[in-house]
């Protein structure tokens, strides 16, 4: 038999560690269950287990909790938003039929060592951790799959003579002995370090040897080590004692009594669907159901009327069949299309049949429209008249959502599945889901923005993706060849700094070089070894010149990896690159770039900046290039209605000196660069809640000044201090925030129990207004510079979205026109107590325009 036995504490802290915060509208996380679910539908798809038992810790004291009071002792406890998953997880593992082991007395450690020791004479067994611990467990039977921050290795006894030249797995427990384990409070052998451990370990192969070879004088050492171990004796002996881990736990020792159970559906459906996790659904293949949810702020949901289920039937439909509003799911991959009319179902192959009818001017319903915009743009048509999308809608009621599913938002919305119908159950559903989409998106007060803004978005962001951008190739080529020779150089010096080489991309060898052979200030180790991240390396730039050399040659390998070659790989065959926008994945409501990630593209630094010069306009062509000039502060200024703030802009003044001169209480003519940067910093960090000692490390001042800074602020513009204390307390009684177009961003934070992430909670709600209009305004201005470019006839092509920027691509003859109209529309895009600023340039290229 093969057993697939996994810690369950260990996979899912990980888990909650490595994936965002996600949660349901509820406001119960469910980053960890999601992870969690990820790394073990990998694992148990690789090795195909016969059995599989989760080993779970309790919160009694284990027997090596009551013989030393001091072990864990050093351990925080579970944050709040991982307690909670914890019994979720284990009522999602029961309900799939895999075993859940907890053990009073004993660690879920034990129940692994016990599970292992079972595994022999033909049985093979897996233990899935991303504890170290467990290594000792390796046997020739027994293969420990060990989730790490970057990969899962399979650590085999050979593996693990790679890992540990010279040592045997069971030999880790003696290490542990002489170097102890900071992350369990266990002590070791004061003074003797991972380095002289691992030296007597080889030599004198188990903590009892050594020490009977030091009782008779034959210990080989340094006189300071001697001393060490001779005090250290007993540490060493409890050390190894409470490293062991045990292989016989109080479990079942028949393995067959582990195999998987009869899955339950029922309850399995249940929980995810209360959860919110429709993929998750889709990849266990249960169906969703109905959830009854308790109203929030008062808003109880509505008494929905009953929809019949419909009598489908799968037939044989072509393009001159249809004549009326329909439903259709086109399919990119194949270019196939599923097309529900009447009671009419059919997939449809011809590509001719398929264009007709979405260049068609009936009415139609769809599930993500994107790829089928692009299909017509591709054959030189249009698709026309799509006036409801499930996917857009369901993202507009709910944007904390993971991903979207027709049968999810089926159960969620009270429509009927059509199961039974196989392949044809989403094409099936389609129609009455879309109007009772609408009909919720009316209810909620999105209607508008749903119908005339985020509707008509999809065919500009397909149009966009269509159209793609031009990179100069030789140009990224060079670039790259000039950053490679600058980093062999830097690495060079950091080799002479440290003296020695040693592999700068690897955090463990990097804390050694700093921390135990430089002796630089540093945080706690813990078992992966000393934290060297950019908070960490930032604290130490007046320290030693190998911290700049480091965080230079960080940023040169990233905007290698991430920007040469990265943007290199995804030049298409027409030259151009064709970045994928996504319109449904943000909470707050922008526009995000995958594929590659265009957004992202570093302009902070001058040598990132330089990254504009490789995108070029077309042969004959200019880019017009307009940016929103601090549109946040212009909307806070509205939205709050502080006449302070408003009257500055109004007058067309630089609203970061006018706040220093306010704040700082002279005239504006006197105000140094130092103040003026102390004003953009509040200016910018006032609606994200930034705090004084945030504040203090953005702009080099004492937590006290920053603080002062921001008091000082609050009471010049006492309008928005009354505009984010309502934005919170509307967001707490009613558990959303409204943008100035009535988007909802669901805050569960709000109701947390962590009062870290009530904190987060309470940021959002100050910020998601002001966000959330940004992202609605930028949105509309696109809509309406597409439209335009069309009407007036113009030969240009709105190309590119980045942030508050948007990019024509046009003819060099309409050039002048296009960037006219890109300010006109930009400007007009909406109506404010304030006037929108967007400025326009022109140019060659993305640098040109800057």
């Amino acid at each position: 038999m093969v057993l697939l036995a996994i810690d369950g504490n260990s996979i899912m802290n990980r888990a909650f560690y490595g994936i965002k915060a996600l949660s349901n509208r509820q406001g119960v996380f469910t980053n960890a269950i999601t992870g969690f679910m990820n790394i073990y539908l990998k694992a148990a798809g690789d090795i195909a287990p016969d059995c599989c038992a989760v080993a779970f810790d309790l919160k009694a004291p284990t027997f090596r909790h009551k013989a030393n009071a001091a072990y864990k002792a050093n351990r925080h406890g579970m944050p709040d938003e991982l307690a909670m998953q914890m019994p979720l997880i284990k009522d999602i593992l029961r309900a799939m039929g895999v075993t859940v082991l907890e053990c009073e007395g004993y660690e879920a450690d034990d129940i692994l060592g016990t599970l292992a020791f079972l595994c022999k004479g033909g049985d093979k067994g897996y233990i899935l951790t991303g504890d170290r611990d467990s290594l000792q467990l390796i046997t020739e039977d027994v293969t420990v799959l060990l989730h790490t921050t970057k990969e899962l290795i399979r650590c085999t006894p050979e593996k693990f003579a790679e890992l540990y030249e010279g040592l045997s797995p069971r030999q880790i427990i003696d290490l542990k002995g002489l170097m102890g384990d900071s992350s369990d409070n266990i002590s070791g052998v004061k003074g003797i370090g991972e380095k002289t451990a691992m030296t007597l370990i080889k030599e004198y192969s188990s903590v009892e040897e050594l020490y009977e070879k030091l009782a008779a004088g034959e210990v080989t050492a340094t006189k300071s080590v001697l001393t060490k171990l001779t005090a250290g004796a007993q540490d060493a002996k409890t050390s190894k004692w409470l490293a062991t881990i045990v292989t016989d736990a109080p479990i079942s020792r028949n393995l067959s009594d582990y195999e998987y159970s009869r899955r339950d559906s029922e309850a399995l459906s249940r929980i995810l669907s209360e959860l919110e996790m429709t993929k998750l659904m889709d990849k266990l293949q249960v169906k969703p159901v109905k959830v009854t949810r308790a109203p929030k702020g008062g808003e109880e949901e509505p008494e929905r009327e009953k929809i019949e289920p419909r009598a489908y039937k799968v037939t044989d439909i072509s393009p001159a069949d249809v004549k009326g509003k329909f439903a259709f799911i086109f399919s990119e991959g194949s270019e196939e299309m599923y097309v529900a009319y009447e009671d009419s179902l059919t997939l449809m192959t011809d590509k001719d049949g398929i264009f007709t009818l979405l260049t068609s001017g009936y009415e139609k319903v769809t599930f993500g429209a994107k790829p089928a915009y692009r299909f017509c743009f591709s054959r030189g048509g249009e698709l026309k008249n799509v006036v409801s999308d499930a996917d857009i809608a369901g993202y507009l009621l709910n944007a904390s959502a993971s991903e979207y599913r027709i049968g999810g938002l089926c159960a969620e919305y009270d429509c009927p599945s059509y199961d039974e119908l196989d392949e044809y159950a989403d094409i099936a559903a389609l129609t009455d889901l879309c109007a009772r989409l609408d009909s919720e998106t009316d209810r909620l007060g999105m209607g508008t923005l749903y119908r005339e803004t985020e509707l008509p978005l999809t065919e500009v962001l397909a149009s966009m993706e269509h159209c793609g951008i031009k990179p100069d190739i030789e140009g990224i080529k060079a670039f790259g060849e000039d950053l490679k020779e600058k980093t062999e150089g830097i690495r060079e010096q950091i080799y002479f700094r440290a003296g020695h080489e040693f592999n700068i991309g690897s955090p463990k060898q990097l804390g050694v070089v700093l921390f135990e052979e430089m002796n630089l200030p540093h945080g706690k180790k813990n078992k992966t070894g000393y934290s060297t991240n950019a908070d960490v390396l930032e604290e130490l730039r007046d320290k030693d010149p190998i911290i700049d050399l480091i965080l230079t040659y960080r940023q040169y390998t990233k905007l290698l990896s991430t920007y040469v070659d990265g943007l290199l790989k995804t030049v298409s065959e027409d030259g151009r690159i064709h970045t994928v926008f996504r319109q449904t994945e943000t909470r707050t409501g922008r526009i995000s770039s995958t594929e590659p990630n265009l957004q992202n593209i570093p302009v902070r630094t001058e040598l990132g900046r330089q990254m504009r010069k490789f995108f070029v306009s077309g042969e004959g062509c200019l880019f017009a290039d307009a940016d929103y000039s601090q549109i946040e502060l212009r909307i806070l200024a509205h939205l709050s209605g502080d006449k302070n703030m408003q009257d500055i802009f109004r007058s067309g003044g630089d609203i970061h000196t006018s706040t220093a001169a306010q704040v700082f209480g002279m005239p504006e003519d006197m105000v140094t660069s130092s103040m003026r940067r102390a004003a953009k910093a509040v200016n910018f960090g006032i609606v994200y809640g930034i705090g004084a000692f945030s504040l203090s490390k953005d702009i080099d001042v004492s937590v006290a000044q920053a603080d002062k800074y921001i008091k000082d602020y609050l009471t010049n513009f006492g309008g928005v201090k009354e505009f984010m204390d309502r934005s919170v307390a509307e967001a707490e009684e009613k558990g959303y925030s409204l943008t100035g177009y009535g988007r909802r961003r669901y805050i569960p934070e709000l109701s947390a129990s962590n009062k870290n992430v009530q904190a987060f909670g309470r940021r959002v709600a100050m910020n998601a207004p002001v966000q959330g209009t940004a992202a609605d305004i930028i949105k509309i201005a696109m809509v309406r510079v597409y439209r335009r470019l069309r009407e007036e006839k113009l030969d240009a092509r709105l190309i590119l979205q980045i942030h508050d920027e948007l990019i024509i691509e046009a003819a060099e003859k309409d050039a002048g026109k296009a960037a006219k109209l890109l300010a006109e529309e930009m400007r007009g895009a909406a109506e404010l107590a304030v006037p929108l600023a967007a400025d326009v340039q022109t140019g060659k290229s993305w640098f040109d325009c800057h």
